[in-house]
Parts: structure tokens; C-alpha cells; sequence
């Protein structure tokens, strides 16, 4: 189906040009089609194997480019709302009581081709963009971002101001990907396809990347980026820190470069300072 709706899209894109006239209702319907498989989450950006290993799908990332070259810039006409975007893109609030998806008012936007599925609150104001996947039960809290195509598990809480980096090119490039029941404490930062394992805790202030390397010290080691991606370990519990740098400069100067670090996996201690979460979750 995706294979079909690239090559519909891409076909009269590509007569548009030549001809130029931009008569492109065909590919419009293409293109909503699959926001709506996107909404529904019948397909993702990203989504785990029968393995529970998380798969790429560089279709999705590649259709979501071709939207964005196939919409036209429209002016919204809310005096009170304005803002311009492409007009196959605009925020989409349908269904929610039906969908049982909390948006408390005060500025959030979630994108056309997001998926929210049920129990999903989401704090004002906080933006949601095209490609993103929130699964059930989780909080998006005040002043968020979820980028395009990060993906979020269930019972999930992404606190005050924390961002996971939207990803689209290269299309073959993993997104950011948080497991159920991780938190993400506030003003953290997880960019370039970071990827959390379920249960970890990402206490406030901590970024990762995939060229960040994270220390581990419970079991004494390094963990590097594999593949462009960097993995938190399950029920890990990362706080931000620094390292010292090795350069007689550096010594000189008492100077140190940051470096996330594991200082403990999840226990009965962790569980109780974050369990308030449940209490405004909606159920």
C-alpha cells in the first residue's frame, strides 16, 4: 500500500511539473490516505520486529517529504489563532472524546499524521509533529516537543520542557524511541535517534545523542552509539554529569566535558518518586 501510494504521489507531482498546471487531486487523496494510516497507527515510522528489535520504515519518512513538497502555504482566517502552514498539515483535533485523548487548552498543537491513542494527555502548551507515535497512558507535559517520527511507549511521561529531536533525513535514519513506562525527567533533551529501553529514568536536565557516550557506573563500562543509535539499558537511571579532560590545557584550566551517567537501574526507591505520574494520568 505505501509502495503504491509513493509512486501515485510521485507520478503526478512529476506531470505537474512538466506540464505546469498543478492539478494534483489524486495525489492530495494519496497523501491523506496515509496521514490517516498514520493517525491510526496502522503503519509507523519505526515500529519493534517479533523480535521486540525496532524496525525502520523509510517509506513512511519518504511520503511525509513528499507532503511536504505537495502542500501549498494557506493563512489560517482565526484572527485570534494565526499562523501559516501547508494546507495538507494543519493540526488535526478530531475524535478525541471518542479517541480518549486528553489536550488540556492553553496552545498545544498536534500535527496532521500524529498518532495519539487512548489515555494520552497531553499539557499545554506542548506541540506534537507529523510521524510521532504515543502510545496508551502516557503524559506529554507543558511546553514538550515530540518531533517528527519520535516514538513514544505506553505509560510513558515526558515532563516540563524536555524535547525528543525530530528525525527525517536521511530517511534511513532510526528515530527517537522511548519503551513503556520510561520517564523523561524535565528539560532533557533526546536527540538523533537515542533510543530508551523500557523502564529507564532520565533524571532532569540530561541529553543524549548518538554520538554521546553514556557510563555505566554499576557494571563499569561504556556504552557507545552502535549502528548511529545509543541505547539506555532497561530500567537505567541516568543522571547528567562530567568527565575530566586529559590535555595538559584542560588540567590547567580545571576544565570537563559532560557525560551522562548510569548511576543505578530502577528499584522500589525509584518507583515511589515517580508515581505521582499515575494519579494524573487519565484512565
Amino acid at each position: 500500500m505505501l509502495d503504491h501510494l509513493i509512486e501515485t504521489i510521485e507520478h503526478d507531482l512529476a506531470a505537474s511539473e512538466q506540464s505546469g498546471f498543478r492539478l494534483l487531486s489524486r495525489a492530495n487523496e494519496a497523501f491523506a490516505q496515509f496521514l490517516d494510516m498514520l493517525e491510526t497507527g496502522e503503519v509507523r515510522a519505526a515500529a519493534p520486529d517479533a523480535s521486540g528489535v525496532y524496525q525502520c520504515d523509510i517509506r513512511v519518512k519518504k511520503l511525509i517529504l513528499l507532503g511536504f513538497k505537495l502542500g501549498h502555504l494557506v493563512e489560517s482566517e482565526d484572527p485570534g489563532l494565526k499562523f501559516c502552514d501547508k494546507h495538507n498539515l494543519w493540526p488535526d483535533m478530531r475524535n478525541l472524546v471518542e479517541r480518549a485523548v486528553r489536550i488540556v487548552p492553553g496552545g498545544t498543537a498536534v500535527r496532521r499524521g500524529a498518532c495519539l491513542r487512548s489515555g494520552v494527555t497531553v499539557m499545554p502548551p506542548a506541540y506534537v509533529n507529523i510521524g510521532a507515535y504515543i502510545d496508551e497512558g502516557t503524559m506529554i507535559d507543558s511546553h514538550a516537543l515530540v518531533g517528527s517520527c519520535a516514538q513514544v511507549g505506553k505509560r510513558c511521561h515526558i515532563s516540563a520542557a524536555s524535547q525528543l529531536g525530530g528525525v527525517l533525513e536521511p530517511v534511513g535514519a532510526m528515530p527517537v524511541i522511548i519503551e513503556d513506562n520510561a520517564f523523561i525527567g524535565g528539560n532533557c533533551g533526546i536527540y538523533e535517534g537515542a533510543h530508551v529501553h523500557k523502564g529507564a529514568v532520565i533524571a532532569a536536565g540530561t541529553i543524549l545523542t548518538k554520538s554521546t557516550p553514556l557510563f555505566d557506573l554499576v557494571h563499569q563500562e561504556v556504552i557507545r552509539p552502535v549502528d548511529g543509535v545509543l541505547h539506555v539499558p532497561e530500567n537505567a537511571v541516568v543522571i547528567p554529569g562530567s568527565r575530566a579532560i586529559d590535555t595538559d590545557f584542560a588540567k590547567s584550566m580545571g576544565l570537563s566535558a559532560y557525560a551522562p551517567i548510569i548511576v543505578k537501574y530502577r528499584d522500589d526507591k525509584t518507583d515511589a518518586s515517580i508515581e505521582l505520574v499515575d494519579l494524573f494520568r487519565q484512565k
